[in-house]
């Protein structure tokens, strides 16, 4: 098992842990990219200590290996506004052909050398990725051309059932078109087990995301319970 660090809580200044304000104070462009720096130079502490731990001669663990990104969202439609007229989007959700090739040229432009895997962010039914076969192409064609595997993060309340379909998409070479999913589950979300174990058997890798239910799970009364008994109580500063 690896762990990861993902960004949108440090990126979009709507997102939607609990208690971020008492740890993460400015939504400003300039403040959460200070707190963004901070929490990446404070992981890169972290690992470099790891590092030296385990570092035996010829084993390292590294700061920060590849970089994984996702196209099919478009965040800057708020202008880093939080509050907005009603009615108005946050952010606006787009799997088209078109704005794949619009992200994937951005992508590449800004941190393509150090991207390995390129997801689909927030697969759903109504969004079309799954039934699109020129965009299945063009990520076919993506994974030849730079060398990044393929994956699909997935949403909403049927995510057992995207898993289970995804897993039948293949590509002209009859290669399964995704090499990974990345799925909420946690404590409260218990659903998708039984789709992400068939995935991980088929040879798909596994990325969990809200693991904590964006802080919900860290209320938890079990998980309160247990943490008390290790002594690492959550919000503990």
């Amino acid at each position: 098992m690896r762990v990861g660090l993902g960004l949108a809580a440090l990126g979009r200044p709507g997102y939607i842990n609990l208690q971020r304000d008492s740890y993460l104070t400015s939504r400003s462009v300039e403040g959460m990219q200070q707190q963004a720096n901070a929490v990446m130079d404070e992981l890169f502490q972290q690992s470099r200590r790891l590092s030296n731990r385990q570092n035996n001669g010829d084993k390292v663990i590294p700061w920060l290996d590849c970089a994984r990104s996702k196209w099919g969202y478009t965040y800057y439609v708020a202008d880093w506004n939080v509050q907005l007229g009603e009615g108005e989007p946050h952010e606006v959700k787009d799997h088209s052909y078109d704005n794949f090739l619009k992200q994937i040229q951005e992508t590449s432009e800004h941190i393509g050398e150090y991207v390995k895997l390129y997801q689909v962010h927030s697969a759903t039914f109504d969004s079309g990725i799954l039934t699109n076969a020129k965009v299945h192409d063009a990520l076919s064609k993506c994974r030849e051309e730079k060398g990044w595997k393929i994956g699909l993060s997935v949403s909403g309340p049927s995510q057992d059932e995207l898993i289970r379909e995804a897993m039948k998409i293949k590509v002209a070479s009859q290669q399964r078109l995704f090499d990974s999913v990345q799925c909420t589950y946690n404590i409260m979300e218990q659903r998708p087990h039984d789709a992400l174990m068939e995935a991980h058997k088929s040879g798909m890798d596994v990325i969990i995301k809200e693991g904590l239910a964006n802080g919900r799970a860290l209320s938890n009364p079990k998980l309160l319970k247990l943490s008390s008994t290790l002594n690492c109580q959550p919000w503990r500063s």
